[in-house]
């Protein structure tokens, strides 16, 4: 009896410490405040879509216009039309990474920092103006967005020759002048508590956009599987990792005027085709 009895609370032990085990090797995915990124709606996508980038949400027909990787194509995506597509050819095949829209003007980020800018001169046809970036050394770049009180595109580094394991620079683009120049701030990494244990590689922006509620910086990082927020210094206030069945090779990211926020995935892996997630604000 007694020994059933110690071999019964050992087994129970056991357990307990597999539990803990478990719950050390998976991270706890949390939620922002407002957000549910555990439970968002699933947009799939075409295949001509499989290597989504960038993504804007336009709230005039409430559509989302994006570009795939490599194509040189603008496509607007209309989610409640059957995932309707729609595409305008504005390039050669090259890197494209992310886009914005200011008035009736796309300004379309090439991976090497230069922009295209595209106007819809006609329904059917597209004016083109490409601007090329001065830079020193190799820089790669893949977040673009729009900072309505500078009046500035804002392009974050994924990986430039200046940058540190700790630290992403910025650049500018002047929408009224066509000009580059240093970006308006640095994000330094340690400025982050240590004890969140989030960002333990070096950080790699994809995406960024700003939140129309919170006016706080949310800024997507696929290769660490992070998304981070921030002020519009650049200065981290939170971090959270993301679950890579649902967060498989996020590439883009937009809010609707509501604050719901819209993410894009690329296909491949073993999570299957391209989507965009949708994380309805909860208020």
């Amino acid at each position: 009896m007694q020994a059933t009895r110690f071999n019964a609370l050992h087994i129970y032990a056991f357990i307990i410490i597999m539990f803990c085990v478990s719950c050390i090797a998976n991270p706890r995915y949390q939620s922002p405040t407002g957000y549910d990124l555990e439970r968002p709606v699933k947009i799939f996508l075409p295949d001509e879509l499989s290597e989504i980038s960038g993504i804007i949400y336009y709230p005039k027909d409430t559509s989302v216009f994006a570009i795939n990787d490599a194509t040189g194509s603008l496509y607007k995506i209309f989610p409640d039309r059957n995932v309707l597509v729609q595409k305008w050819k504005f390039g050669s095949n090259h890197d494209y990474e992310d886009l914005q829209r200011i008035d009736s003007t796309f300004y379309i980020l090439a991976s090497n920092g230069d922009i295209i800018s595209a106007d819809f001169s006609s329904k059917d046809s597209i004016y083109v103006t490409n601007y090329t970036i001065n830079s020193n050394g190799k820089n790669e770049f893949e977040t673009l967005y729009y900072d309505s009180a500078l009046q500035k595109l804002i392009l974050v580094c994924k990986n430039c020759a200046e940058d540190k394991k700790t630290t992403v620079s910025t650049r500018a683009f002047d929408i009224a002048t066509k000009t580059y120049s240093d970006g308006p701030y640095k994000i330094y990494i340690k400025q982050y508590d240590d004890e969140n244990h989030t960002i333990k590689v070096k950080f790699k922006p994809s995406a960024a956009a700003i939140n129309p509620l919170t006016h706080k910086l949310f800024i997507l990082a696929s290769v660490n599987n992070e998304l981070v927020i921030a002020d519009k210094k650049g200065n981290i206030e939170e971090a959270y990792n993301l679950r890579p069945s649902l967060y498989n090779q996020p590439e883009g990211i937009a809010f609707t005027p509501k604050g719901d926020l819209l993410i894009s995935n690329e296909s491949g892996g073993k999570h299957g085709t391209a989507d965009i997630l949708v994380i309805k604000h909860k208020k």
